[in-house]
Parts: C-alpha cells; sequence; structure tokens
C-alpha cells in the first residue's frame, strides 16, 4: 500500500492508503476526500481533480504531459506544482506522497 497526504488550503492533513497503480485521483475519491471533484473520472478532459504536488516531491513525481498541460490551463490558479492527480499513478517510490488541494476545488 502507498500513503498520500492531501493537505487542504488550510493546512489540515489527511493521508490515506491506496494500492500501487491507482491514480491520487481514485485513491481521494475511493477514501472520500474532499476537493477532488473528477467530473471526467480521470478521462484527462477536465481540471476538477488539480492539486498542487509538495515542492519535496516534484521530482519524484516528474513533469506533465503536453495534454495535460494543457487542461491544467482551465484549472483555477495553477502554478509550476500544479498537476492533475488523475495523471499521478502511484508506486512505491510515491509512498508519502503529499499533495495540496486548491482552495476553488473545496
Amino acid at each position: 500500500m502507498i500513503d498520500v497526504t492531501f493537505i487542504t488550503h488550510e493546512g489540515d492533513r489527511q493521508t490515506v492508503s491506496a494500492d500501487d497503480g491507482l491514480s491520487v485521483m481514485q485513491a481521494a475519491l475511493n477514501n472520500g476526500i474532499n476537493g477532488i471533484l473528477a467530473d471526467c473520472g480521470g478521462a484527462l478532459s477536465c481540471a476538477t481533480c488539480h492539486v498542487h504536488v509538495a515542492s519535496d516531491w516534484i521530482e519524484k513525481v516528474g513533469q506533465a504531459s503536453a495534454e495535460e498541460v494543457e487542461m491544467l490551463e482551465m484549472a483555477v490558479d495553477p502554478d509550476d506544482r500544479s498537476r492533475l492527480s488523475c495523471q499521478i499513478i502511484l508506486s512505491s517510490d510515491l509512498d508519502g506522497l503529499e499533495v495540496i488541494l486548491p482552495a476553488s476545488q473545496l
């Protein structure tokens, strides 16, 4: 199991465990995390699963694809740490990952 911590813009933290191979979005949905709307269900056709990756994790998570970057233009307040959680696939390398939920999605 991979642990992922979701942090609200107010600093509240909730850590969940998820199976290797699931997306961060699916881990959030499976565990009732508020702030991950996932309107498109992970089809890379909306930005309602937008998160900010904690600075310590940016390199491990990797860069967004060109399609994801294009979709992030629809997100509210994207920055250089922005990713769509449906595109971050969990693996043992990401155990302990921390992502910050945008205030606009709560």
